[in-house]
């Protein structure tokens, strides 16, 4: 039976969003490539054995539109016959293109491929993509749903209400956050993941030095009057601070078949054990990785408390520790070093990021099994488990 194993994986420093940040002059297609031609130099592979390249991006506009990944593969040197397309699960892009790329090894459709997400917020700002739309719904939508979908913020709010979080708890979960990622990055644990790109070598949001009573003074980042009449239960408790950052970045996986990899004497990384995606309430919008995980779980016939290492992306505070309250995660396995309110959320880059970490700490702290799962727009969620080899 064919099987679908990491060979490599790579990302860049996370920049900060704005034209300030240290990414913001990288054009899409650059900041792409560069993990592109990463993956493959490290792996030693000629590049002409790719069989696809699957890019996830969310903005799919202006620099970033247009089948990005093509014209990135392109940039990165692979040869004009190396095949590209670009999808778009929202923030689950690129661990959607993880997912097609295994599932294409699995099946016999590829041999080689390359798995990869691309964001630059800085050039290419939330929801660019949207400007002229004046009708994303249709008719039949809005009778489905007459009342009106929210924003994300309103959603992780009802969220934070629902599942009884306070603010207190997610302030406390962000600081934390920023630790992990601040101890890992002096203790070396991003080294072989990184590759420095325009003078960036570090992660560079990552804040230490802050304290609940600092954050305890910041002010709510999405209050509304209007939703505040609609959904009473809002205590407004989220804040930037306990939100995931806007950010700017790339990384690349490499997937083929274990015996493609023992032929190319390449040692895998890990295994791609189990895939499933969920949807959700699209109101809570964030609340898919709750029946993701325990559909990925079912698939692969383990228990939560088999996954050693845990990845959930941190779009908010309030999405993981509901999700934990639910599934009753051991949250000291959970984002052991930091995760996107620390390190930031390049939205299309952002799955094949926690990919490269989770597959990473897992070879350094020698776990068997992690899990990745993250929330996506619209109510989605992707989940995948790996097995270390």
């Amino acid at each position: 039976m064919r099987d679908a194993v990491i060979v490599e994986a790579v990302r860049t420093p996370i920049g900060k969003g704005k034209p300030t940040g240290a990414l913001h002059d990288v054009h899409p297609v650059d900041l792409l490539a560069h993990s592109l031609r990463e993956v493959v130099g490290r792996s030693g592979i000629d590049p002409a054995l790719i069989d696809d390249v699957i890019g996830g991006v969310v903005t799919q506009v202006g620099e970033q539109a247009a089948n990005v990944t093509r014209r990135a593969a392109l940039a990165a040197g692979y040869p004009e016959s190396v095949p590209a397309t670009t999808v778009d699960r929202q923030c689950g892009s690129s661990q959607q293109a993880v997912h097609f790329a295994a599932q294409g090894v699995i099946a016999g459709a590829y041999d080689v491929v390359v798995a990869a997400g691309l964001e630059s917020m800085s050039r290419l700002p939330m929801g660019s993509n949207l400007i002229g739309a004046t009708d994303l719904e249709g008719v039949a939508f809005r009778e489905r749903y007459p009342d009106d979908l929210v924003p994300q913020g309103i959603s992780a709010e009802l969220i934070s209400a629902r599942w009884g979080i306070g603010r207190t708890a997610m302030d406390e979960f962000s600081l934390a956050s920023h630790e992990k990622a601040a101890t890992a990055t002096k203790n070396g644990s991003f080294e072989a993941q990184l590759a420095p790109l325009a003078g960036l070598a570090t992660d560079e949001g990552i804040r230490v030095g802050s304290t609940l009573e600092t954050l305890a003074g910041m002010r709510p980042a999405f209050y509304s009057e209007g939703y505040t009449a609609r959904f009473p239960e809002i205590g407004w408790n989220i804040t930037a601070a306990n939100s995931s950052q806007i950010n700017d970045g790339s990384a690349a996986l490499l997937i083929m078949t274990g015996e493609k990899a023992r032929q190319l004497g390449l040692k895998p990384l890990a295994r791609l054990h189990s895939f499933a995606v969920a949807g959700d309430d699209p109101l809570l919008m964030l609340t898919a990785v709750i029946p993701a995980t325990r559909k990925v779980l079912q698939r692969a016939g383990l228990q939560l408390a088999d996954m050693d290492l845990i990845e959930i992306n941190e779009a908010f505070a309030s999405v993981v520790l509901a999700w934990q309250k639910d599934t009753g995660a051991d949250l000291s396995r959970v984002n052991v070093n930091g995760g996107a309110i620390a390190l930031g959320h390049p939205l299309g880059a952002s799955g094949a990021r926690l990919a490269t970490t989770l597959v990473h700490a897992m070879q350094e702290r020698g776990a068997r099994y992690g899990l990745q799962t993250m929330c996506e727009a619209g109510g989605l969620a992707n989940a995948t488990i790996y097995e270390r080899l």
